[in-house]
């Protein structure tokens, strides 16, 4: 048991009855499990002491978040609700009506639609200020609280009250949900034929995205390419692996160290790269990003550009529980293909370029590189 520990429970035992404690002698606190004893009636002291109603599942579920918290930042317990956001954000799908909104004048302003989505169906603009659903006022509500008000199962419905090109009156628009993918990856041809490909997260469609965009550009001769991985916070470490393959000759990838297990090293077969490329990072640039940012740094496949990347070089796992909660929890460190660390360190890109807030000095120094 640690000193800091026994401190807390000494001085404990000076301000709480002495029968609180006096089941277990403090030499037993010497053993493993007395820590779990002593949490267990500290649970039990809450419960007998506290004035007001709490809940068994409350104190668990807080106890668990400590737990988790206390590791590091990305380690964390998720309640059955919060778990639904994760596996949302994870897999780039949810079930509302596709929209993407924003806090304006008190209420929420439709930013944009998906295209295809229920939402472009049923005739919502941009710039429409949503001032109720399904009957409740959001006046002052958190994005985050109209959002959940938004969403709900595939095929039930939701009346928005919108505001429309600053009128006085609602209209009332009513939507069947569905669910919406979101697609992470946008691409076009820049000057002088170049590919230009901006993923904004790793969700589960990733690879197959990024894939369909250099099939596009294959059809047209073109072989270069930028990658923007600028801002992107990361997402699922086999779509890091797959998108990585796409560029990286032949040998590792990635490697990844557990504890107590032997290193395992993800590997490319790629004989022979068809692409000459650039890769584009900030420091918001991370976890799965850097994975792709520093095999190719690594391997010489192509030339890292823009600022040193976040520092993210862990791999946190989910464990899904009975309740519906889930786990985070991390479980490896990632290691480039030369087994560098870059955990708190980032990944330094070849050439470093400052933008400025009028001019995107990095994707031009991209294309100049692409063309020497």
């Amino acid at each position: 048991m640690s000193k800091k520990l026994l401190v807390i429970l000494l001085a404990l035992t000076l301000i709480l009855p002495n029968s609180v404690f006096a089941a277990a002698p403090v030499t037993e606190y010497k053993k493993p499990e007395a820590d779990l004893y002593f949490f267990m009636e500290t649970f039990k002291y809450i419960k007998d002491n506290y004035p007001f109603e709490i809940e068994d599942k409350d104190l668990i579920e807080a106890s668990l978040k400590g737990m988790l918290q206390a590791i590091d930042p990305y380690s964390n317990y998720y309640t059955s609700e919060e778990a639904m956001e994760i596996y949302e954000d994870m897999l780039g799908r949810f079930s509302g009506i596709g929209v993407y909104i924003e806090q304006k004048d008190n209420y929420i302003n439709i930013v944009d639609t998906i295209k295809g989505s229920p939402g472009e169906s049923a005739g919502l603009k941009k710039n429409d200020l949503i001032v109720s659903v399904d009957g409740v006022d959001v006046k002052g509500m958190s994005v985050d609280n109209v959002q959940k008000l938004i969403k709900g199962k595939e095929g039930t419905k939701v009346k928005l009250g919108i505001i429309r090109d600053n009128k006085t009156q609602p209209i009332y628009i009513e939507i069947t949900r569905r669910e919406i993918e979101i697609n992470p990856v946008e691409y076009k041809v820049i000057e002088k034929n170049i590919g230009y490909i901006v993923l904004s997260n790793f969700t589960e469609t990733a690879a197959k995205e990024v894939k369909k965009a250099l099939n596009q550009f294959d059809k047209v001769g073109i072989n270069k390419i930028i990658l923007d991985l600028r801002n992107n916070p990361g997402g699922l470490l086999d779509q890091a692996i797959e998108i990585s393959k796409l560029f990286v000759p032949k040998g590792p990838v990635v490697h990844l160290r557990q504890k107590n297990k032997s290193l395992v090293t993800y590997m490319s077969y790629n004989e022979k790269p068809k692409y000459e490329l650039v890769i584009l990072v900030n420091g918001s640039s991370a976890s799965a990003s850097e994975i792709v940012a520093g095999a190719i740094k690594d391997t010489k496949a192509g030339t890292i550009i823009g600022n040193k990347t976040f520092g993210k070089g862990i791999v946190q796992s989910l464990l899904p529980l009975e309740n519906g909660g889930i786990l985070k929890m991390t479980t490896a460190e990632y290691l480039t293909p030369n087994k560098t660390s870059i955990h708190g360190v980032g990944v330094v890109p070849d050439i470093i370029v400052e933008n400025t807030l009028d001019n995107d000095l990095q994707i031009k120094e991209a294309v100049k590189i692409l063309h020497k």
